[in-house]
């Protein structure tokens, strides 16, 4: 396996060990539509990105970017939260910029809600201890995207204040462009994959999602769909305690993530 290189967060951190489940893909969906709603997001990956044509080339980003910051060595992490900095230097239109904090601060938070949600959704539950313990270590990543830790809510407790205040009374609104864009989130163009094949994930999605966004965007959310939603919630937990780390995680514990030139991750 060779020697493993210190990253920021400690191998055993509740920050890796929520972020090495695989199954947390689930919850990709649901922190796109949570981003989008913030009108000026939706306007700077709108004009900024081919997120209309390639909408699951900007989670794929995401994660390359978390996994590199959480499991890379202190090399890779730094080097991956310069490049992401970079690339948002030069988002910006009439009214926003992607450097903004307040806007960085938005979707550090959908990320950050979006992991514990669906870890605890799919996986098991955590303590108060360890949900306070995550949100605290989580901050760091969104400090070296630029976010001032001042900026950041104390707790965890004042961090669901936040986000309750910015989908009742704050900017966070789902409009017409959003609408939009999330039907590429809901049903992206994937390749030899049909459409209906993506209703499960839909459905996923949709359940993951805080009802008054779940509302905004005009899901669906009846008999049927709480039916499967239920089903999945009640078995895939069952599947993840019962599959190989293999498969269940990555990279497997004790080894961390380093990225090739071409931005392939790799695990040493």
């Amino acid at each position: 396996m060779g020697s493993v290189l210190p990253g920021l967060f400690a191998d055993d951190s509740i920050t890796r060990r929520v972020n090495r489940e695989n199954i947390l893909l689930l919850g990709g969906g649901r922190a796109l539509l949570m981003q989008l709603a913030h009108p000026k997001v939706a306007l700077g990956v709108d004009e900024h990105s081919d997120f209309r044509k390639q909408p699951i080339r900007r989670l794929r980003r995401t994660i390359r970017m978390t996994m590199a910051i959480v499991f890379g060595d202190r090399e890779t992490a730094l080097g991956a939260a310069r490049a992401v900095n970079q690339v948002h230097a030069g988002v910006r239109g009439r009214d926003y910029r992607a450097l903004d904090p307040d806007l960085l601060l938005w979707v550090h938070a959908t990320l950050a809600d979006t992991a514990l949600v669906t870890y605890e959704t799919f996986v098991q539950r955590l303590s108060v201890r360890e949900r306070e313990t995550f949100y605290q270590e989580f901050k760091l990543m969104g400090e070296l995207l630029g976010i001032p830790s001042a900026r950041f809510p104390d707790s965890l407790r004042g961090f669901a204040a936040y986000l309750e205040q910015m989908m009742s009374s704050g900017p966070v609104r789902v409009d017409r462009r959003a609408l939009e864009l999330a039907r590429q989130v809901l049903r992206p163009g994937v390749r030899l994959l049909p459409g209906p094949v993506m209703v499960p994930l839909e459905i996923i999605t949709t359940g993951l999602l805080p009802p008054t966004l779940r509302e905004q965007y005009g899901l669906a959310w009846g008999p049927q769909q709480q039916r499967v939603f239920r089903l999945a919630v009640k078995t895939l937990p069952r599947i993840i305690s019962l599959t190989p780390p293999r498969i269940r995680v990555w990279p497997l514990p004790g080894r961390t993530l380093r990225f090739t030139p071409g931005g392939r991750a790799v695990s040493s």
